[in-house]
């Protein structure tokens, strides 16, 4: 396996609250036209790598089957959240590609041939790419939750030889289940929004040298409020995967109002 990079389209997303984006809920009124921005921004890929804060296992484990189902990872919704469809397919040669890729830059990962797509893929897709005609293979993040670990999968993912590739972080900026829904102060505002200042400052600052944004993005707990706005980071570390993909400042950053909460969306 080659060690160039290839120069994939990459895209981090705040992806919002479980199955609310489609089922018309306005506090997501702006992730979904962002979402359809960035779908005619971009040129429509061929395959896409879907990143989801919603996967956890001991090694990077990829989706490997050919026709995966979709996994209802959410609980409490109206009926129409479970009856949603998104028939994508999934991609085997691209996902042994993604596992031989990892190999090469000494990642332990496995394939699983079982596992479906959870909704940090299918609802942000639905929105992007509706007519489900664009394969797609997931990838899990690592349970330790290690930052380096994540950036390390994404400059693997880079050396993937496929033409016209997205490889999609599906997150959420901020991330504060209790903090969602309890009444918001000026002092719980001030925090989401210096913790957002700080994440576009890093992933944005053209100014940055490329060895300092490693250094806060791997010492992101020292950010202001890093873990108001992230009690667990599974929904950040998306985040670290896209820019060890792109490995440079990205191209353009949206800030957005999502759920009553300031996040944002990163594209290189």
């Amino acid at each position: 396996m080659s060690t160039q990079k290839y120069e994939h389209t990459v895209l981090y997303i705040s992806h919002g609250a479980g199955p609310m984006p489609i089922l018309g809920d306005g506090r997501h009124e702006e992730l979904v036209e962002n979402l359809k921005l960035l779908s005619a921004k971009i040129k429509k890929p061929s395959a896409i790598i879907v990143v989801s804060a919603h996967w956890e296992e001991n090694v990077p484990t990829i989706t490997a089957s050919g026709n995966p189902s979709l996994l209802y990872d959410y609980y409490g919704f109206p009926e129409a959240a479970y009856d949603i469809a998104y028939p994508a397919m999934g991609h085997p040669p691209l996902a042994q590609s993604i596992h031989e890729a990892l190999v090469a830059g000494g990642i332990e990962s496995r394939l699983d041939t079982e596992r479906g797509f959870d909704h940090g893929m299918f609802i942000p897709l639905k929105i992007m790419y509706p007519e489900a005609d664009i394969p797609c293979v997931q990838v899990s993040l690592v349970k330790d939750l290690a930052p380096a670990i994540h950036i390390a999968l994404g400059e693997a993912l880079s050396t993937i030889e496929h033409e016209n590739m997205l490889i999609l972080g599906s997150g959420f900026s901020f991330h504060n289940m209790k903090a969602f829904f309890a009444p918001e102060t000026s002092e719980t505002r001030g925090w989401n929004e210096a913790f957002e200042r700080w994440l576009i400052e890093t992933c944005a600052d053209k100014e940055l040298d490329e060895k300092a944004r490693i250094a806060r993005l791997l010492n992101w707990e020292s950010a202001p409020h890093a873990r108001y706005c992230h009690p667990r980071e599974e929904h950040l570390l998306p985040l670290h995967v896209c820019y060890g993909a792109a490995n440079r400042s990205s191209s353009e950053c949206f800030e957005l109002e999502i759920f009553g909460k300031k996040g944002s969306t990163y594209l290189w």
